[in-house]
């Protein structure tokens, strides 16, 4: 065995996940059984008191038990994706602050998406969302013409591998099609000058397939909702990307957050490695069966060149 001095901040947990011990409990009988008296462990670590630490060997018989928290079946679910006749409307709020020292400008986006699962094409699956009702806190004309552009759209189709991840998204041929009626009607919406500057770009995007493509995987409600978080577990951890941007790649870790409701899978989500200019975290409800979502909140922030960028969505199913 060897000594330790307990840290500030230090738990069972956590020195057992640095030796590799799976069953916390096994490191605070061996030490109670071990320890002169003064330095018996009743609940929590005391800092500067010791700990003694069993050696590999020990550690290897304890974990032999195989009766670690993290190995029960419920907090190492399958999340399952079956979206076959899935039809729901949601309410949607992202939340997006830029701080630069003592300034903070906040913006509010609100709108209403419906999702509905159309057909399977070679085990993947297409849906058709349908955004409507924006409302954005400040109420500019340049916010009215995105919304109405973007509502025009209606609906945009998307694809998804065999556990949810979006492949493609792209808007439908008839839509396509009547592109020009889209167009002069956004142009007798909105003569400004300015906005027929946004109406050439907003013509550019959409036609262009791959650009389209592009830009509606950047899309916040996109990466939320058709995202990579159905990974597998193992020993109650599962681990996925989240892209913020181009440049911006996270690690992100998620557990099981226990309930009593056996019909839903709630998880909890956080940054693998926190860093000083960035963090995350995301708590998602599913139903159990189908392994669709019922309810998401995501809030991340990255810090560049001395600016706070923060975004926070908010998505619920509607009765």
């Amino acid at each position: 065995m060897t000594v330790h001095f307990i840290l500030s901040g230090e738990t069972l947990e956590s020195i057992s996940e640095e030796i590799k011990l799976e069953n916390p409990k096994y490191l605070k009988e061996f030490h109670n059984q071990h320890c002169a008296k003064e330095d018996y462990i009743l609940d929590e670590l005391i800092p500067r008191k010791r700990l003694l630490i069993p050696d590999a060997e020990k550690i290897r018989e304890y974990n032999s038990r195989n009766d670690a928290p993290f190995k029960a079946p419920e907090l190492n679910p399958k999340l399952n994706f079956n979206p076959e006749n899935f039809s729901k409307i949601f309410s949607v709020v992202i939340n997006e602050t830029k701080e630069i020292e003592n300034i903070t400008d906040i913006n509010r986006i609100s709108y209403t998406v419906s999702i509905k699962w159309i057909r399977t094409e070679d085990n993947n699956h297409i849906f058709h969302l349908f955004r409507n009702n924006f409302s954005e806190e400040k109420g500019s004309m340049m916010a009215d013409l995105a919304a109405e552009s973007m509502r025009l759209l209606n609906p945009v189709e998307v694809k998804t591998n065999e556990i949810g991840e979006v492949l493609e998204i792209s808007i439908q041929k008839r839509t396509i099609d009547h592109f020009k009626n889209i167009k002069e009607r956004l142009t007798d919406l909105f003569p400004d000058k300015y906005a027929g500057i946004y109406i050439e770009e907003f013509e550019f995007i959409a036609l262009n397939k791959d650009l389209f493509d592009q830009r509606m995987k950047e899309d916040t409600l996109i990466k939320a909702f058709f995202g990579s978080l159905r990974s597998r577990f193992t020993n109650g951890k599962s681990f996925f990307n989240y892209q913020i941007d181009d440049d911006i790649l996270l690690s992100i870790q998620q557990k099981v957050d226990n309930n009593n409701n056996k019909d839903e899978i709630n998880l909890i989500q956080f940054i693998t490695k926190l860093e000083k200019d960035k963090n995350f975290n995301g708590k998602y409800i599913l139903d159990a069966n189908s392994g669709m979502i019922k309810e998401l909140v995501i809030t991340y922030f990255i810090s560049q060149y001395s600016v706070k960028y923060t975004t926070e969505i908010i998505v619920n199913e509607m009765m």
